[in-house]
């Protein structure tokens, strides 16, 4: 069973008994990109039509910040872009993205999952964070360690949700972030690897 099999949160609730909690564990700060970044972000936005498709999404927006964040981390994480993996008979697929520990076997080989990332197609984030819950059961199972919190996004590229897996316990972030403050949204994903930084120590 692929995770895109999964259709809304609940059915991966109700296969994995996982409660679900609204509440604003991650608190935003907005975070300046760097002036190059914005820059290039500017021109794209202005001459092309980057939000015209799901591929243009993903390559000029989603991916685009997720690698400009990770510079910050990529001594202790690597990203992974459409990484197949298989936790068992039920849980497989290949997430949109991985943010992952880095593994002493060199960059070619996935460490553990700590942030995954699943782009809500044609906008429906119900059928998005379906898909991106039942990675984080498999990053659980990965991990070999349920205690350890593995983090979810789920996005258009436009709207940014967030949200996170501790036990059996869901927690969606209440407050979002848009990519009309595009500073917002790099202090939610900042946000995001630091409380998996201090999860990890």
């Amino acid at each position: 069973m692929a995770f895109t099999d999964f259709k809304s949160p609940d059915e991966v609730q109700k296969t994995y008994q996982i409660r679900y909690v609204e509440e604003d564990f991650l608190l935003i700060t907005p975070v300046a990109p760097p002036e190059y970044f914005v820059k290039e972000f500017e021109f794209d936005n202005t001459h092309f039509d980057i939000f015209t498709s799901e591929a243009s999404r993903c390559e000029n927006v989603i991916y685009p910040i997720l690698r400009e964040v990770c510079k910050k981390f990529i001594k202790q994480y690597s990203l992974w872009s459409h990484k197949s993996i298989v936790a068992d008979n039920i849980l497989s697929g290949t997430p949109d993205y991985i943010i992952a520990n880095r593994s002493e076997l060199g960059k070619n080989v996935l460490g553990s999952p700590v942030v995954l990332v699943a782009e809500a197609k044609q906008n429906d984030f119900t059928k998005g964070w379906g898909q991106c819950l039942a990675e984080l059961v498999a990053a659980q199972k990965l991990n070999q360690n349920e205690e350890q919190v593995v983090y979810g996004i789920v996005t258009d590229a436009e709207v940014w949700q967030f949200g996170k897996l501790e036990r059996n316990i869901f927690t969606k972030n209440q407050t979002r972030a848009k990519i009309d403050d595009i500073d917002e949204v790099f202090g939610a994903v900042y946000a995001i690897m630091e409380l998996a930084v201090k999860t990890k120590s």
